[in-house]
């Protein structure tokens, strides 16, 4: 029975980041549906048309469109997980840091907490401008 899925499943393209994604977002729908009753009919037909959407590409055979698809959603998924990333680093650092753009070129800067009144430099431009810690 093994050799029979490992030769069914040669050459096809499986699952990967988006299949997982498509299949957590079709059971929230799914979820969701249960407690909206006669009204959650079109969420619950969302989550089973993604349902079966993954299925047909983890059992796809064009393995370079499914990669290039793949490929396409993780270059937005990485770009909102570095931005969520970005501000969670700043929420740490806002205790003991003031950090603060440039009036130039925008670049952020990490200032220390309670220097009063202090002149800052831009490490990428070399602009001075004065704020307080």
């Amino acid at each position: 029975m093994r050799e029979k899925i490992i030769r069914f499943m040669q050459g096809r393209y499986g699952s990967d980041k988006l299949s997982n994604f498509m299949l957590i977002i079709a059971f929230i729908l799914i979820f969701v549906s249960m407690f909206l009753g006669i009204n959650g009919f079109i969420l619950s037909g969302l989550g089973l048309a993604l349902v079966v959407l993954t299925y047909v590409r983890m059992f796809s055979r064009n393995v370079q469109k499914r990669y290039a698809e793949n490929q396409a959603f993780l270059k937005v998924y990485n770009k909102i997980k570095g931005f969520f990333t970005r501000q969670l680093g700043y929420m740490k650092q806002r205790r003991t840091h003031h950090i603060y753009s440039c009036p130039n070129c925008k670049q952020k800067l990490r200032v220390p907490r309670g220097k009063g009144n202090i002149m800052i430099t831009c490490s990428k431009c070399h602009t001075q401008f004065k704020k307080r810690s």
